[in-house]
């Protein structure tokens, strides 16, 4: 199956603002589009592969909490440049580690294989739904303005980032907050989506092979989930 026109362009307008960059110069973004994904509940192939992904990061962490791994502790630093409290809106890779010891929950097969690349490589690793997006993603530090689509006490709210939040955003608005922490509800992976993107944050621990080596990673667990896939990547970075 080959890209369509609308998924090139797409991956073509991918953004990182300067002022990102600024913040933390070392900062690499791998993106990938994925078209033709069967979706679907968890099931054995995705429990397969979340469940190796669990075991590889309980042999790395060991006895350890997850910032005594290079790249969380990296990505802790990052949160603080721009005025986050780690301790309380940690980066997603150090949420997900800190629920390894008890078992990830299993939400569906897309999501399953993106937090099993996430533990296993240790880095940010987020996936949501390319047909809900508003033009490209870009990641920028907020103004404080831009509506981000959340849940509160069971009901739909629409929240504000805060100035100079670092925040990925489509035309629509916020799609993701504080870089990596809380996806918005708009384009979230659902058991219906069958075009997706992924983005993969690195910093300087992790290098430029263990960013590639993640995207390969994701890119073998969703073909072996849909393998009548094609897949698009982009490497962004200073």
């Amino acid at each position: 199956m080959s890209r369509s026109p609308r998924t090139a362009d797409l991956l073509a307008g991918v953004t990182i603002a300067p002022e990102v960059h600024d913040l933390v110069p070392d900062y690499r973004a791998l993106i990938v589009m994925a078209e033709g994904l069967t979706p679907g509940p968890s099931d054995e192939t995705s429990e397969a592969i979340l469940a190796a992904a669990e075991k590889r990061a309980r042999e790395l962490l060991g006895d350890n909490s997850p910032e005594h791994l290079p790249h969380v502790e990296e990505w802790r630093a990052a949160y603080r440049a721009f005025g986050a409290k780690p301790q309380r809106t940690r980066p997603s890779v150090d949420a997900l580690l800190r629920r390894v010891a008890g078992g990830l929950p299993r939400i569906n097969r897309l999501t399953d294989a993106y937090n099993a690349v996430s533990i296993a490589h240790v880095l940010p690793l987020g996936g949501e739904d390319l047909s809900a997006y508003a033009g490209s993603p870009a990641l920028v530090r907020a103004s404080g303005d831009e509506a981000f689509e959340t849940v509160a006490a069971g009901e739909a709210v629409v929240e504000h980032p805060a100035p100079g939040e670092v925040v990925w955003r489509d035309e629509r608005g916020v799609t993701c907050r504080m870089w990596n922490w809380r996806q918005c509800r708009r384009t979230l992976l659902t058991e219906e989506t069958t075009e997706a993107v992924f983005i993969l944050d690195g910093l300087g621990a992790l290098g430029a092979d263990g960013l590639e080596a993640a995207g390969d990673a994701l890119i073998e667990h969703l073909t072996m989930l849909s393998p009548g896939a094609s897949f698009g990547r982009r490497t962004l970075s200073r």
